[in-house]
Formats: structure tokens, sequence, C-alpha cells
């Protein structure tokens, strides 16, 4: 791919065209995607009738930097990456004569002009991780219908692909018998079972179009067909038309607004929790200036162009400057480490748990949620994958904020007859009665819902019933709402509560016990991180202010300056880290104590001297900048405590004498 300052050019090797010396001929096209300036650049997909041309660029997966602030961004600002693994059929293979080299070449080509496509409105960057090509045989039958194919390579996903990556995506060089040419899990990022699609063959630049669609599925947007032709939302460019869109008749090039905020919504009611990490290796060898801190490197600010706008001061060459800690990332201000403690990610919901700098990183924690079972929105909802489940929110969700959950009497009434208008599902053709516990586990009943949900497709008649309960008409109504083949959201989700400590599962309502989540640790009377925290979905406590351990279980109380330097409300590592270092220099002091106790003191001139240079020492070295020590406290039977993240200094008065115990 070249540019001549007014157009974007793309080279394509000519297939079996040689010369008699054996020369490769190559065309070259005008890019009709590029054709508008990079800085413009969207992001999403979108299925259109045009196959334009393709580009071979080695991709350099670019970052754009946070800015940085002591206060906490919200998601919508902050930088997000999606871990791609791109797994090319044997077709593929095939099509790019038999080479893994061109078949691989081509994949990356597709994955950087998607990114490109999501950099500017979703502020989210595709990062190629790992690549699987087919070059024997194609490991699974691949189906003309793309969502039997999505099915059956997510199996194979579970079951075969070992390397970690945020959704796996399939490059198929077969023609699906659809108007889809591709398929994704709405929603499904970040998923096992979900977080993949299928992509058929096409030109390079029109398959990185349908990938970015089929990724923004993924990540909670939904086709734009109904809200474009109601005027709910609208497509400012009327000739390339928009991603999620089949309007326009050209290449689209922009998401509307409706689907950024759609992303928006995704993410700040606890999806996408995995696209908050910055990646820890890329397909591609270590490079200076993709903006990743690979091996052999200290810092990358990216390309000169981005270093200049952020890290330039802190990092030349991918080698910090003298003095500097860090060069980016939400917890790095003016090439120093924030404190620990400094809150760099907010909390998005009742279901998620606010994230804190550790002191010693420049990256903000990754991001996590309250594990599975916690009550949310009051009591009324469950914390389910860092959402909070309700039959309310649900109604909301699919036919709009105006909608409510209908009354308990409904699905009391209405789900047990196994009709229409009622059930728990259906076995061929027959409506599945409900088990009289499992009423509010069926058939989804809301009130006044309108006749077009807000996404999905109504799959048949929208069923209205009134009933009457001591005198009061209740509204309850349902539709069956497709979003893919086997995905009816007319049903009451997974994880929502049915009763105290009762959760839907399956159309049945079980105890939460039954689950058999797995907890943290607990103090002597079982309470959970005893009390004084949360208990993450990576199974590790959270603790409350002013407590800190494993278990939260110890207290730590600091004043209101101490506050702006240790936070123990992090992920409670830094916080344990204290707990451990104060527990092995208690035993460490201990023992010192009864040694110098036994050999006695020095004489009081002595002693005067030893104080002296104690003084002389802390003036003179400072260990808060010797030892990166955030607070000093005055304690009893202490001269001073000063503690940072990784270094403990007791200073003891009658004992004059300075003890360092280093946390590990």
């Amino acid at each position: 791919m070249f540019y001549d300052g007014n157009h974007t050019y793309l080279i394509e090797p000519e297939e079996n065209v040689t010369s008699p010396e054996d020369f490769h001929f190559h065309s070259v096209y005008k890019s009709r995607l590029f054709e508008f300036p990079l800085d413009d650049l969207p992001s999403a997909f979108q299925q259109v009738n045009i196959t334009p041309p393709k580009f071979i660029l080695k991709p350099r997966p670019k970052r754009t930097k946070r800015q940085l602030h002591r206060h906490p961004r919200n998601v919508e600002e902050e930088t997000k990456y999606i871990e791609l693994m791109i797994v090319n059929d044997h077709l593929m293979f095939k099509k790019h004569r038999l080479s893994v080299v061109h078949t691989n070449t081509y994949a990356k080509s597709v994955v950087n002009m998607a990114d490109l496509i999501y950099k500017d409105q979703l502020k989210t960057r595709i990062v190629l991780v790992a690549m699987e090509t087919w070059a024997a045989d194609n490991k699974f039958a691949i189906s003309e219908n793309p969502l039997i194919t999505l099915r059956e390579f997510m199996k194979y996903r579970r079951d075969f692909i070992k390397e970690k990556s945020d959704a796996v995506h399939l490059f198929s060089g077969s023609q699906f018998e659809s108007s889809r040419s591709g398929a994704a899990y709405i929603g499904g990022i970040c998923s096992l079972l979900k977080g993949g699609g299928v992509n058929e063959f096409g030109k390079t630049d029109l398959m990185a179009v349908t990938l970015a669609q089929s990724l923004a599925n993924n990540i909670g947007i939904i086709s734009d067909k109904r809200k474009l032709a109601s005027g709910e939302c609208t497509c400012e460019d009327t000739w390339s038309g928009c991603i999620m869109g089949d309007t326009g008749y050209y290449l689209p090039k922009k998401f509307t607004q409706c689907n950024v905020e759609e992303y928006h919504d995704f993410l700040n009611s606890g999806g996408g929790a995995c696209l908050f990490n910055k990646p820890s290796k890329l397909l591609d060898p270590p490079e200076c200036g993709n903006g990743f801190i690979e091996t052999g490197e200290e810092c990358d600010c990216g390309t000169p162009a981005e270093c200049v706008l952020e890290g330039a001061e802190c990092c030349k060459k991918c080698t910090l400057t003298q003095d500097s800690q860090c060069s980016d990332g939400l917890c790095c201000k003016k090439c120093k480490f924030q404190p620990m403690g400094t809150v760099c990610r907010e909390a998005v919901n009742d279901c998620d748990i606010r994230e804190s700098c550790s002191g010693n990183s420049s990256q903000c924690a990754p991001n996590i949620h309250k594990m599975d079972g916690y009550s949310c929105d009051g009591v009324q909802g469950i914390c389910f994958g860092g959402r909070c489940k309700t039959r309310d929110r649900q109604c909301k969700y699919i036919w709009g904020q105006k909608v409510m959950a209908s009354d308990k009497y409904c699905y009391e009434k209405l789900n047990i007859e196994g009709t229409e208008k009622g059930n728990c599902g259906k076995d061929k053709d027959t409506w599945i009665q409900c088990n009289k516990r499992d009423v509010l586990c069926g058939y989804l009943l809301c009130t006044n819902i309108g006749n077009i949900p807000r996404l999905g497709e109504l799959d048949g008649e929208i069923t209205s019933t009134l009933v009457v309960q001591q005198g009061r008409t209740l509204n309850c109504s349902g539709g069956h709402v497709k979003l893919e083949e086997d995905v009816d959201l007319g049903y009451v989700e997974d994880g929502t509560p049915c009763g105290p400590q009762m959760m839907c599962l399956e159309h049945r309502c079980l105890p939460v016990a039954s689950f058999n989540f797995s907890t943290c640790l607990s103090n002597k009377e079982g309470i959970v991180c005893s009390g004084n925290g949360v208990c993450s979905n990576e199974l590790k406590c959270v603790c409350n202010m002013h407590w800190t351990g494993a278990d939260c279980s110890t207290y730590f109380p600091l004043n209101d300056d101490e506050k702006a330097g240790i936070t123990l409300s992090g992920n409670g590592v830094a916080g344990t880290n204290i707990i451990i270092g104060i527990i092995a220099g208690t035993i460490l002091v201990l023992a010192l104590i009864l040694g110098m106790t036994a050999w006695g003191y020095k004489n009081y001139r002595e002693q005067r001297y030893v104080m002296r240079i104690i003084n002389i020492q802390l003036k003179v070295l400072n260990p808060i900048h010797i030892f990166g020590i955030h607070t000093c406290n005055y304690k009893s039977g202490l001269l001073f405590l000063c503690c940072s993240s990784h270094t403990l200094i007791l200073i003891f008065h009658d004992l004059k004498m300075v003890i360092l115990i280093m946390v590990l």
C-alpha cells in the first residue's frame, strides 16, 4: 500500500501469471475504501455488494495514547483493545496459491484495515495476537449456512484452540448461501463460546469491512436497518452509507451515532471487561514504535508523530529518559507512577469494581467485576457475568426505556399454561408448560410494549393479554425476538433472580447455592472477605478502605493526609504485600529485640552517636525518594514507620537502630 498525497493505492499479485524470466506480475489499484482522510476513519462493518481491492502491509498495531489525569476516566474515553485471533480455512489457503505466507499476509492486511476503521470512532484497537492456517484440510465441515459454521467453529475453539484472545474469527474461502457475508454472536466478546465470528472471502478492503461488522456484533453493536428506516438514526454519508446499515452505494466508512451509543451502553452495563487490558503479546516480532512495550523495551510511545503528542519527554527510542519511570498509561503522570490507590477506572454499575493504581506500574489494574451471585439494583437483581440481571432491565433492553416487566401474577397465570402466550420453551411444535416454581424463568412478559423491538427481528406476532387481579387490570405482553437463528430474547435470561437466593438457568429456577460458585477467602465465621470487601471474578478479595490482607481481615487505618498516598481499595495485591511485610517485620523485630537485650546497650555516648547518624541518614538519604515511600507515621515505641508497596522501614526510638524490610 502507498499514498501519493491524494489517493491510497493497493498492490496485489496476479494469480498464476508469470513471465518467461519467472517474474511475478502485480496489479495496482486505487483503494475506494480509503478515499477519505485517515484521521476520519470509523469503526465497524457492513455487508455490501461491491468488491474493491486489497493491500499488503506488515501489521503494526499502533495505540492511541491515553491522556493522563489524576481523576479516573470513564470507559468511553479509555482506549480499548480487541485481542483477535484469525483462523484461515483450507479453501482460503488454496485461494492464496497454497502459500501459508500469502494467506497470513492477506489476513494481516484485512485486520490492519479493520483496525484503522475502529481507531477513530470507538477508541478501540484491533490487535492481532495469533493466527492459524489450515494447510492440510479443514478441521471441521464448513457449511454454506454461516450460522451452522459459526456454531461448529466455536466448538472447535473450545476444544482445540489454546491461544488466549478476546475473540476468534474464521476467514473462509467459501461463499455462504445467505444474504449475510458472515455471522457473529451479539455481545459475545470475552466469552469462550460466544466470542467469535465467521467471514467469507472477498477483496481485502471489502473483507475488512465484513470483519469490522462482525466484530461490532461481538461488542454489542447491532444492525441499523430498522432505525435508519424509521429515522431514529441517521447516516450522514448518503453516498457510502453506514457500516451497520444497508444504505449507500459505496463501501461504508462510518458508524452512526446510535452504534457508538450502543457500544458505550454495552460497556457501561458491564460488557467487554476483557477489552481494557493492554495486550501482553503480539503476533509479529517486537518492533520499536508500535506502541506496545515488548521484550527489550522499557517504553514505547508509538510512531514519532504519536510520541510528540504524548510520551516524547519520557521515552526516547523505546528507552526511558533519565529519572523517568513510565511514559504512558492511566497510572503515569509526568513520567512518574501515580501513587498506590489512585483510582484509575470507576465502577460502571453495581456489579463492577473500581480499579486503582498499584504504585509500581503505569497501567491501570485489569478490569474486574464482582463474582456472580452478588445482589444488585437494591436487592432486585443478581450479578451475572458483570451485569445486573433483572426482568425489568431485560424488558427495557428489548422494547425500550418506557417498558417495564409485567407483574409477577402475569407469570404465575400465563407461563404455567404452556401456550403461545406463556410457556417455558418449545419442544418441536409443542409449547412447554412451566413448573410452578419456574414461572419467573419462562416467557418474558412486559407491560405496554410497542409493535417493533429495538433490536433483533420479531418472530411471529406480539402476544398481548390483559388479566385481572384483585380489581387491577394487568398488561402481560411478550414476543419472540431473534438475534440469531438459535437466540431468542423473548425468554427470561439466565442469571435473572426468581426468588430469594434463587436464579434462572435454562428456564428453571434454582438456588444460587446450587451453582457452586467458587468464592474468595473467608474469616473464621465463614464471612467472605471478612465482610470488609467484595470477591472479584478472579476470586480475590478487593478490600474496602482501611482494610487489607488476603481476606480483608486486617484493619489498616489511614488519616486524611495518608489517603492521598495509600488506598487499600484497589486489587488487594499492594495491601497484601504491606501486611506480609508487617508480619515478617514483626517477627524479625522480636528476634532482634531479644538479641539486643542479651547483648546490652552501648554506652550513652555511643547511643547518642548512633542517633545522630540515623537522623543524618534520614535527612540526607530521604527514604521517601530513595525507596519510593508514600507515607511515614509516628507510632508508639517507634520513631518512624515508613512504608511503600515494596519497602518497610522501622526506626526504633528505644533501640536506636534502623531496620529495612524488603517485601517481594
